[in-house]
C-alpha cells in the first residue's frame, strides 16, 4: 500500500525539496512546492516531491510553472540509448488504426517468465531495459524474457535468461529490468505518452500474454482517469485484462504507452486497471533512489542478515 499524506498548506511549506526538471506550484504567501505533477484534479493537484506524494488544494495555489519535458541522465550502471534512457512524446501523436500500430510496436512487447508464473513487459530503449510489474518478479531470482524479433516478415521467438533487476518500487508495483545476454541484439522500444492528456471515453488497447497466450491484443476505452484504490490513483479501462497481462503496456491510439496494466476486478467484466504512465516516468527519472542494490543507502528495501543461532550454554560447575 502506498502511504500518501494529505497535508495542509502550512505543512507543505516546510517539506518542499527542489528536484531536477521539476514543476513549481506557487502557493499563497509567496511560498512554493517543487515536484512532479502526477495528476491534475478539479479541486487539487497530486504532486510527487521525491519522497512522498502530496495533495495540494486548488484554493491554495496561485500559479503553476511546468518544467520542459526532459529525461534524467542515465545511471552509471544503466547506459542510455542515444543519450536518453527513454523517449516521451511532447504531445499525443496522430490517431491510427490498431492493426497498423500492432505491426509497428508489437515487437517491443515481451513476456516475462519466472518459476512462479509469467507476466508481460515492454522495452524502454534499444539497450534492453524494460518495464514490468513488481509483483511479476517479486521473490524470484530466476527471470527470463521472451522476445519476438521480426525477421524476413516473420516473428522469431527468442528467450533471454541473463536478466538483472535494476530498480523496483514495490508500493507502486513497478520494476525496471535489463537483459544482459552477451549476444543480445538491439531491441525495438516504445515511446511513453501522457495519461494526463487522455480523455474519458477515449480508445485504448493493450498487448500482453493473458493466461500465457502471448501477443494477445485487446481494445476498449478509458473508463476513468482517477480511480482510487488502496491510496493509489489508477486508470480504469474496459480493455480486457487477465492474469499474464500484468506489466504490459496500455496504449493510446497513437501507439504511445499511457499506463502499465496490473490488475482487474474478477467479479465482473471490463473492469481493468493500469498504473498511469506519469508515475512510471517519475520512477524512471528517480530510478537511482529505487536501485535494487543492498549497497544503495537510498534503497527503501533493507535485506537484513539472518538471525544468529543461540548457542547452548555449558552447564555451570557446582
Amino acid at each position: 500500500m502506498l502511504f500518501t499524506k494529505h497535508l495542509t498548506v502550512a505543512a507543505l511549506l516546510g517539506c518542499s525539496a527542489p528536484l531536477v526538471l521539476a514543476d513549481t506550484i506557487q502557493l499563497k504567501d509567496a511560498a512554493a512546492v517543487t515536484g512532479k505533477i502526477l495528476t491534475e484534479k478539479t479541486d487539487s493537484l497530486v504532486v510527487d516531491v521525491g519522497y512522498t506524494v502530496l495533495f495540494i488544494p486548488r484554493t491554495a495555489i496561485t500559479g503553476i510553472s511546468k518544467a520542459a519535458t526532459a529525461n534524467t541522465p542515465a545511471l552509471t550502471n544503466a547506459p542510455a540509448a542515444n543519450g536518453q534512457f527513454y523517449t516521451a512524446a511532447a504531445k499525443p501523436g496522430s490517431v491510427r488504426d490498431v492493426s497498423s500500430l500492432v505491426k509497428q510496436i508489437g515487437e517491443a512487447v515481451v513476456q516475462v517468465k519466472t518459476p512462479g508464473g509469467l507476466g508481460s513487459g515492454f522495452f524502454l530503449n534499444e539497450d534492453g531495459y524494460l518495464i514490468t510489474n513488481f509483483h511479476v518478479i517479486e521473490g524470484e531470482t530466476e527471470i527470463s524474457v521472451e522476445v519476438y524479433h521480426q525477421k524476413n516478415g516473420q516473428l522469431d521467438r527468442e528467450t533471454y535468461k541473463q536478466v538483472k533487476i535494476i530498480a523496483i518500487n514495490k508500493f507502486q508495483d513497478i520494476a525496471l529490468l535489463h537483459i544482459e545476454d552477451k549476444d543480445a541484439p538491439k531491441f525495438k522500444a516504445i515511446s511513453l505518452g501522457s495519461s494526463d492528456a487522455l480523455s474519458v471515453g477515449e480508445g485504448v488497447f493493450a498487448i500482453g500474454s493473458p493466461l500465457g497466450l502471448e501477443r494477445t491484443v485487446t481494445q476498449g476505452i478509458l473508463s476513468t482517469k482517477t480511480r482510487q484504490m488502496e491510496g493509489q490513483l489508477y486508470l480504469q479501462t474496459s480493455t480486457q485484462i487477465n492474469p499474464g497481462n500484468s506489466g504490459g503496456p496500455l496504449f493510446n491510439l497513437a501507439g504511445e504507452v499511457v499506463g502499465i496494466t496490473n490488475m482487474k476486478i474478477t467479479m465482473g467484466e471490463g473492469l481493468g486497471f493500469a498504473i498511469p504512465v506519469e508515475l512510471v516516468k517519475a520512477f524512471l527519472d528517480h530510478r537511482d533512489a529505487f536501485a535494487y542494490s543492498t549497497d544503495n543507502p537510498n534503497n527503501p528495501f533493507r535485506y537484513l542478515e539472518p538471525p544468529s543461532r543461540t548457542k547452548a550454554k555449558a552447564p555451570e560447575a557446582k
